[in-house]
């Protein structure tokens, strides 16, 4: 039971990506080898992972808003120019009396065939509330995708840290299986021996026979989990699917760096956390957004310049030029606008303390978490020493009731349920490992240890 639920959890920590990696292999092929420590492929991965050149795209987006939001508010220049051929002149009604003619109107036509025109103008904010606000916005929007390429950092480090480890493992299961067979099929043919000998039937053959199929069935399994679980890795690297990849840290090395007490004795502060953090900053942009609604409510104030030329002639060639120039203040004033600006106002202090809620929710997570991993922490490490020992345990009885078959003091079916318990011994303890594996890598994370 405990050596299919191994199997399953193998299966289903690759399930989510294993049909998106067949259809990248067929796009990429190459047989450029990576020989990294877990330390290697974790740096590695903060600089080809996709999730976390995506967030650090967004991080470079943010700062090409903020400098945005700042030139929003510094001096603007602009010209403009014009050219017109009037075909046809516009004609107004004059009253007669100005040409003698009271009593009636009389149709003139004003103006000339070309008018042609060019004018600059410079304007600078003077007074607006939601422009610094805008800026202030722009400044925590950079902090938030920042504290978000960290968060991705995070995830990918785990990520990678927990596929290594499975790779490990499935690899140390099938070097168990590996001489799990070697085994069977040297007490095959002793058994094949002793049926010629008289001294076995013929159904402990089969038996044998049946044992070897059913453990080289699991050798093929885990084969095809192994190099899955590669792929798996290599997506997470963002490598292309045909990358040799060589692990040079190995299970042993990795498990004794899993220092229980001192991973225990670690002070947890949730306020370092990006999660929190990440809140937090959700909570400052909650806080200058209702604070644009408001400044929306306060006057503004601009200066401009204005120099303008224009020409007007019934010929290009013969223009007459005019200059003209403008210097003045706008000012901005809001009034009225039949509730909408106290609607949006309000709706901006409902998200605020939404955004305060959620910021104390995680808060209380983030404690109740620290703790459940640190009871999980312990118990995983409890579950571990427990497995080692039943293996020490079923490998000694396996090798007893061995050599009480070859004797023909054991039947062979005695001698399969023995091979099987300690192959489910094995399984357990590997299991066992993962999850004290897991679950330290998930409070190193919570502790920002990764």
């Amino acid at each position: 039971m405990h050596n299919k639920n191994f199997f399953l959890l193998i299966l289903i920590l690759i399930a989510p990506v294993s049909h998106l990696l067949s259809q990248d292999a067929t796009l990429k092929d190459t047989t450029s080898i990576l020989n990294l420590t877990l330390k290697d492929a974790q740096d590695y991965a903060m600089r080809n992972n996709k999730m976390v050149i995506s967030a650090q795209l967004d991080v470079d987006a943010s700062k090409d808003t903020y400098w945005e939001a700042i030139s929003a508010g510094l001096p603007q220049i602009n010209v403009s120019g014009s050219l017109n051929d009037n075909l046809r002149l516009m004609t107004t009604l004059l009253p007669g009396e100005l040409m003698g003619q009271p009593g009636t109107k009389i149709p003139v036509s004003f103006g000339t065939q070309f008018s042609t025109g060019a004018t600059m103008q410079a304007t600078t904010l003077i007074f607006n509330a939601p422009y610094v606000i805008g800026i202030e916005t722009a400044k925590v929007a950079e902090k938030l995708n920042r504290h978000n390429l960290q968060r991705s950092e995070l995830d990918t480090k785990e990520t990678v840290s927990v596929t290594y480890f499975l790779i490990l493992m499935s690899e140390r299961s099938l070097e168990i299986v590996e001489n799990n067979i070697t085994n069977l099929r040297e007490t095959l043919k002793a058994t094949r021996a002793m049926l010629a000998a008289g001294m076995a039937e013929p159904t402990d053959v089969d038996q044998m026979e049946s044992n070897v199929k059913m453990v080289e069935n699991s050798r093929n399994q885990l084969e095809r989990t192994i190099e899955v679980n590669y792929n798996l890795l290599r997506f997470q690297l963002g490598v292309p699917a045909g990358t040799r990849i060589v692990l040079k840290d190995d299970l042993t090395s990795l498990t004794a760096q899993i220092n229980v007490e001192a991973l225990l004795s670690k002070e947890f502060d949730y306020t370092q956390n990006v999660s929190y953090i990440l809140t937090d900053d959700q909570e400052k942009m909650s806080v200058l957004a209702l604070k644009g609604k408001k400044a929306a409510l306060l006057p503004s104030l601009a200066g401009f310049y204005t120099y303008g030329i224009n020409g007007m002639g019934d010929k290009l060639s013969d223009l007459r030029w005019f200059k003209n120039s403008i210097i003045g203040l706008q000012l901005s004033v809001p009034i009225f606008s039949s509730g909408n600006r106290y609607s949006s106002i309000r709706k901006a202090q409902i998200n605020v303390e939404k955004a305060r809620m959620a910021k104390e929710m995680v808060s209380e997570q983030l404690l109740i978490q620290e703790k459940q991993l640190r009871y999980n922490l312990v118990n995983a490490n409890m579950q571990y020493q427990t497995q080692k020992e039943n293996v020490e345990i079923s490998k000694r009885i396996y090798q007893s009731m061995e050599n009480k078959f070859r004797h023909g003091m054991a039947s062979s079916i005695e001698l399969t349920q023995s091979n099987s318990l300690y192959l489910q011994a094995e399984n357990n303890c590997i299991s066992a490992l993962f999850t004290l594996f897991q679950t330290k890598i998930a409070l190193d994370k919570l502790l920002n240890n990764l």
